[in-house]
């Protein structure tokens, strides 16, 4: 976009004697005529049109000229530049911009998303807040390239003695060292930092020598008293940052904090800020060490702006821990051995037995005619108790596996470019052997529950005359389950489902362990009095084992039941299509409408659909929780030609080891 002011009427409009907020839009329009150069090639290009130096550094420089040569211009942008810092509160740019006003990384979020969607304005004596109006992230780079003699002039024409912006540093340095101080004698920090760590008290001492360099500094102590002052703060700078680092260590082991992990951040940035401060403070030559310092708080006005990026840090501890929990619970559900295989098949066979029940209950609940809120309620009360019981039991539901499998599997990836052919062969084992866990789980749960509805449906027509589930209600599942439908969309929107369960079923666990209820359960005098210790002891140990399934299952029964019909409050046609559900609803069609539905293209067409259903029900819910944990643990996927290359080797070479286990654990793969 180019500048609507041109260089003749931005001179022209220099006012030292306008009012404050005509100054501050003087200076905005000055830095948008900077930035927006000319589209054609100047003097900063060379002859192939390659930039040699940026045209807003050309531009500045020109400027420079330009008042350099008229001293009436010069004397009225000097009057200007002196109003502006006579009045402005410059302390609030370098302790505050950057930093969020609150501790809590909602209100951070929340107050980037005004700054993004709500104008600022430059009548304000806020120097942090005029900022962001001055300077824009791009400026960073011809900041870069701005050299000492350029640097020179701008200096002397910014008119402001040297005092006063020191005076400004140093006031900015108490009231970061304040806040640090603040911070972490804060109970969420403290509690959670080592404590050998805060043996010397290192924020208490922060502030005292803080203090005396600012003592010093008034007094014009000499140069050699002002240094050891500054290593002493900068040794205490150094301790704090080590004990504000170790709260992770805690959080990795007892649980994630997105608001802790936040407050830490800011304290170790505000940290970070003070040691650039103490730079500019005790250099002899300031200019540098002030161009580098705006340089920083240009690259924090352009990280204020990201909200994405600042989530997707704060979330990725959060995300690690859910992948490793998962991992743990996720390699049990990967078969190595035919032992393991034909144990994962019986689990399957038992889960499907259950959903053959869950099936009846759900065409009963249908037809109880209820409104489609409270519809969705039953079905969602049906479906997360019998996913419990399932788990409870304990038996397996093939879907559920895939979102716990995906994290133990990132952890066999060959890492780096150096992995041997060993590490890369381990890796497809992994794959083989999670496919015929698949195919164990999904055919145990489909060879369970279809056939048990079918059977059921034929011995309530021989006892009582009639099918428990009708012929109307048989002949709308040959419709919904169509592969020609809908179906297979329904599928991936229910492994999206899936996979959402399993992270609800993470948050739960790491909020139970961050907030020590099985200490709770185990310990308090309440509960101990009610249940007995050693009952109280077992509860404790029961729900710390067992809270990640109870939501997982829990939760995802209720979003099967309640998605659908919320969707259709929104007008959203989406419904759900499990694998186990619908081969239970395929066999209760069949034992209504009996061998004439054989007859029916509309039966083979549905038959067609469950391995396809199952099909992306796993891979769905497998590839969102497999890129999750890839991203936690901070993984690229080396070489993935050479994986994929190794998987197809493997394809020709031994095609059933990815369906069929092999014959004895040592050949495993």
């Amino acid at each position: 976009m180019a500048s609507a002011w041109d260089l003749t009427a931005l001179v022209n409009a220099c006012d030292a004697r306008a009012p404050q907020v005509e100054r501050h839009l003087w200076l905005v329009r000055l830095m948008e005529w900077l930035r927006h150069a000319p589209t054609v090639q100047g003097d900063g290009s060379t002859a192939g049109g390659t930039p040699r130096t940026p045209l807003p550094l050309v531009r500045l420089r020109h400027l420079l000229n330009v008042i350099e040569q008229h001293p009436d211009l010069r004397a009225q942008v000097q009057g200007l530049l002196a109003a502006f810092w006579r009045e402005i509160d410059a302390a609030a740019l370098f302790a505050d911009f950057g930093f969020g006003a609150r501790l809590s990384l909602r209100s951070e979020v929340a107050a980037r998303l005004r700054r993004r969607l709500l104008p600022g304005t430059p009548q304000t004596s806020d120097l942090a807040e005029l900022f962001g109006l001055l300077f824009e992230p791009a400026d960073a780079q011809w900041l870069q390239a701005l050299d000492n003699a350029t640097l020179a002039r701008v200096a002397a024409l910014l008119a402001t003695p040297d005092a006063a912006w020191r005076d400004a540093v140093a006031e900015a340095l108490t009231i970061l060292v304040s806040a640090v101080h603040a911070s972490g004698y804060a109970p969420a920090l403290r509690q959670r930092m080592d404590r050998g760590l805060l043996a010397h008290q290192p924020f208490r001492q922060l502030t005292m020598s803080t203090n005396a360099l600012r003592q010093a500094l008034a007094e014009g102590a000499p140069a050699e008293a002002l240094q050891q002052q500054s290593r002493l703060l900068r040794a205490l700078l150094d301790e704090c940052h080590n004990a504000a680092a170790s709260v992770r260590a805690h959080l990795e082991a007892c649980g994630v904090s997105v608001d802790i992990l936040f407050e830490v951040d800011q304290l170790r940035a505000r940290i970070r800020r003070i040691e650039l401060l103490l730079d500019v403070l005790l250099s002899p030559q300031s200019p540098p060490e002030l161009l580098r310092l705006t340089r920083e708080l240009v690259d924090a006005a352009a990280r204020q702006r990201g909200i994405r990026s600042m989530l997707a840090r704060h979330y990725a501890l959060l995300a690690r821990q859910l992948a490793e929990r998962h991992a743990e619970v996720g390699s049990h559900y990967i078969t190595r051995d035919r032992g393991e295989f034909f144990a994962m098949l019986r689990m399957a066979l038992g889960g499907g037995t259950v959903m053959a029940f869950t099936t009846f209950i759900k065409f009963g609940i249908l037809a109880l005619g209820l409104s489609a809120f409270w519809g969705g309620v039953g079905a969602g009360i049906n479906y997360a108790t019998s996913f419990v019981i399932i788990m409870l039991a304990p038996w397996t539901v093939a879907t559920k596996q895939p979102a716990m499998t995906a994290p133990a599997m990132a952890d066999c990836l060959p890492r780096g470019r150096d992995n041997d052919d060993a590490a890369l062969e381990g890796f497809v084992d992994r794959v083989a052997q999670l496919t015929r866990s698949q195919t164990a789980g999904i055919l145990g749960n489909v060879l369970a529950c279809g056939p048990l509805v079918f059977l059921l449906q034929w011995l309530s027509t021989a006892a009582f005359g009639h099918p428990l589930v009708g012929p109307e209600s048989s002949h709308h599942v040959l419709a919904s389950l169509h592969l020609l439908g809908p179906t297979l969309l329904f599928a991936a929107f229910t492994g999206v489902l899936l996979f959402l369960s399993s992270m609800m079923a993470g948050w739960a666990e790491n909020w139970f362990v961050f907030n020590r209820l099985d200490s709770a359960i185990a310990w308090n005098p309440r509960a101990v009095a009610r249940l007995g210790q050693a009952r109280a002891q077992r509860w404790a140990t029961w729900w710390r084992d067992n809270i990640s399934g109870v939501v997982a299952n829990a939760s995802l029964g209720f979003m099967l039941g309640l998605v659908p019909p919320l969707a259709a409050f929104f007008a959203l046609p989406l419904d759900v299509r499990h694998v186990t559900l619908s081969s239970g609803q395929l066999g209760a069609a069949l034992g209504s409408l009996g061998m004439a539905a054989l007859a029916e293209p509309a039966f083979w067409w549905c038959l067609a659909a469950i391995p396809l259903t199952g099909l992306l029900n796993v891979s769905v819910s497998f590839y969102l929780a497999f890129r999750l944990a890839l991203r936690a643990r901070g993984i690229a996927l080396p070489e993935r030609s050479r994986i994929y290359r190794a998987i197809r080797a493997r394809l020709r070479r031994a095609p059933l080891s990815f369906l069929l286990p092999p014959r004895s654990s040592a050949s495993a793969g």
